[in-house]
C-alpha cells in the first residue's frame, strides 16, 4: 500500500519524527548526534527551514520546524539519505539507517496577543555546543 500523501503548502510548523530501521540505535556517540545535528544545520541552509526544538533519542528523533516553503518532504528526503551516508561511511556500514518514511503532523498554533511581532529566527548552530548526557 502506497503511503498516504502529504499535503505541504507555504509557512506551517511541522512535528517530524522518523525511527531506526528495526528500532536500531541511530546515533553509536556523541559523534553521530553531533554529525545529525551539522547535517540538519546544513539542510536549514539549503531550505529557510527554522527548527524550533529537537530530540535526539538513540534510536530515533523528533524535530518541531518551520517550512517557509512548502518543501518539508524534499528537504526530508536529502536531508535522511545525507546523514545516512555520513553514518554509514563512519560506522563502516551500508543499507538503511531509518526504518522508512518519516512521520510529521502539523502543529497548528495559537494565537495569542503580541503573536504578529517579530521573533528571532531559531538557530541550530546555538545548540550545537551543548553537551550531551545519556
Amino acid at each position: 500500500m502506497a503511503p498516504k500523501l502529504q499535503i505541504q503548502y507555504p509557512a506551517p510548523v511541522y512535528h517530524v519524527m522518523n525511527r531506526g530501521d528495526r528500532r536500531e540505535p541511530i546515533f553509536g556517540n556523541d559523534t553521530d548526534r553531533q554529525s545529525f545535528l551539522e547535517t540538519l544545520e546544513q539542510a536549514c541552509g539549503k531550505t529557510d527551514w527554522q527548527v524550533h526544538a529537537f530530540c535526539l533519542m538513540s534510536n530515533h528523533f523528533h524535530l518541531v520546524v518551520a517550512t517557509p516553503q512548502a518543501n518539508l518532504s524534499a528537504a526530508m528526503k536529502c536531508f535522511l539519505r545525507a546523514y545516512t551516508g555520513r553514518f554509514n561511511r563512519r560506522h563502516k556500514l551500508f543499507g538503511q539507517l531509518f526504518r522508512g518514511r518519516y512521520r510529521s503532523s502539523e502543529l497548528v498554533p495559537k494565537i495569542t496577543v503580541g503573536s504578529e511581532r517579530e521573533r528571532p529566527k531559531p538557530s541550530v548552530s546555538r545548540l550545537l555546543s551543548r553537551s550531551w548526557s545519556d
